[in-house]
């Protein structure tokens, strides 16, 4: 016989959105239970995203700043790559940060169940884990369950060396030819990993530029450097189709820039997105209203179609980022506990860490000339500053969209490093 219990809200997901809104309830009084169907609290952010992959990508950027010291007169011997304690690094600081949420979760009385809930009313969750069976009814829920990494059909998946983000974050070895399927920020962030630690990074990206969605003029000398860095970078390609070969993947593309013939790489990095959480947590069993994408919908309250039942993070869309979830936990939480708020940004900063670093917030020229919305532009190329001249690196700039007619700042972009700092600006 499962268990049951009762609470006040119920949590479905750890992640920054899920216990953010746990953590905001409890501290405003609620009593509140936490579901989590992995061991460990912290979501896909701090166990498999955001959190292992900036450690690394700090270890790739004192790399990188070492080889770079040779323009100053200053050389130092090529490093030597301990894979083994690179990924003890790493995992540490994972087990710091996750180990802390489980503390904090005592601290608020906040009960943890591990396992995966599933509605079934919009009163009841039942949630199954590896040894027990657990009925939990509520007065409120919010659901947290976040994305998954976006496949391409027909892929060998079940060969080792074909990667999702989770496995390149796993750091099993450092394959010496790396393709990257996707020139997104997770495709370039893990790429320019691995080129730290000595791959040779392929990426192929099916849009016209890297990083799609950002403006150009902001991608443009980030696409210069990591094209000096990386053995290809073809844009306007897809790939058909991987066959596993005793010497690795072979890959055939097709595009303008594709080889003939194919390639073969030691491992396939597949980074084209991320797809909602969607099935397998009872949408369908309280009726609940989803996109054509597989997202729920929601108001400026976090509130679903089902009045008692909030959504946030991943789940009800783009863009799907930590510090948006973040907030709309926060927002849920309130609301449920009487709180007069809502969910109204007006710019959601985004930061991709590659080097140089590529941040903006508020309009984009792209979303400016789409919408046929006016704007001036000011822009100040870091080859003026002296600050980007002292650290040998000309290639930055930064920009504001604004109303003419109100000098209303609409937008900002920054490319260069450091830009993910100097965007909370």
């Amino acid at each position: 016989m499962p268990e049951e219990i009762k609470t006040e809200v119920v949590v479905l997901g750890a992640g920054p959105g899920g216990y953010t809104a746990a953590f905001r309830a409890a501290d405003l009084g609620k009593q509140v239970t936490l579901v989590e169907r992995y061991p460990s609290l912290g979501g896909v952010c701090l166990n498999v995203g955001c959190i292992p992959s900036k450690a690394l990508l700090h270890v790739a950027k004192v790399i990188d700043e070492a080889n770079a010291f040779a323009s100053y007169g200053v050389t130092y011997s090529a490093p030597e790559i301990d894979i083994d304690a690179v990924r003890a690094g790493k995992q540490s600081v994972v087990e710091r940060l996750t180990g802390g949420l489980a503390a904090l979760c005592k601290q608020r009385k906040v009960q943890v169940i591990q396992g995966s809930g599933v509605f079934e009313s919009a009163n009841r969750v039942r949630v199954s884990g590896d040894k027990k069976e657990t009925v939990v009814d509520f007065e409120h829920a919010v659901i947290a369950v976040g994305s998954s990494p976006s496949r391409i059909p027909g892929l060998p998946y079940d060969d080792p060396r074909l990667m999702d983000s989770t496995g390149a974050l796993a750091l099993e070895e450092i394959p010496d030819k790396l393709l990257v399927i996707g020139g997104g920020y997770i495709g370039l962030e893990m790429a320019s990993v691995y080129h730290a630690l000595g791959s040779e990074i392929t990426v192929v990206e099916f849009m016209d530029q890297l990083l799609p969605g950002a403006d150009a003029d902001l991608v443009k000398p980030l696409a210069k450097r990591l094209g000096d860095r990386f053995a290809d970078i073809w844009v306007k390609t897809k790939v058909v189709d991987i066959k596993p070969q005793k010497n690795g993947l072979k890959v055939s593309f097709e595009g303008e820039n594709a080889p003939q013939g194919g390639k073969v790489f030691d491992r396939v990095l597949v980074a084209v997105g991320r797809r909602p959480n969607s099935n397998g947590f009872g949408a369908d069993a309280i009726g609940l209203a989803m996109t054509d994408r597989g997202c729920v919908e929601v108001d400026a309250q976090m509130r679903t179609s089902v009045p008692n039942i909030f959504a946030i993070g991943d789940i009800v869309g783009d863009p799907m980022l930590a510090h948006k979830a973040v907030h709309e936990g926060k927002v849920a939480a309130e609301v449920i506990c009487g709180e007069k708020h809502a969910f109204e940004p007006l710019a959601i900063p985004a930061v991709v860490f590659t080097d140089p670093e590529v941040a903006w917030a508020g309009l984009t020229e792209r979303e400016a000339k789409s919408r046929g919305v006016k704007y001036g532009k000011g822009v100040f190329p870091w080859a003026a500053s002296g600050r980007s001249l002292s650290l040998h690196r000309d290639e930055g700039l930064t920009k504001i969209l604004f109303d003419e007619e109100t000098h209303r700042v609409l937008g900002v972009g920054i490319v260069g490093p450091g830009a993910g700092d100097l965007i909370a600006e």
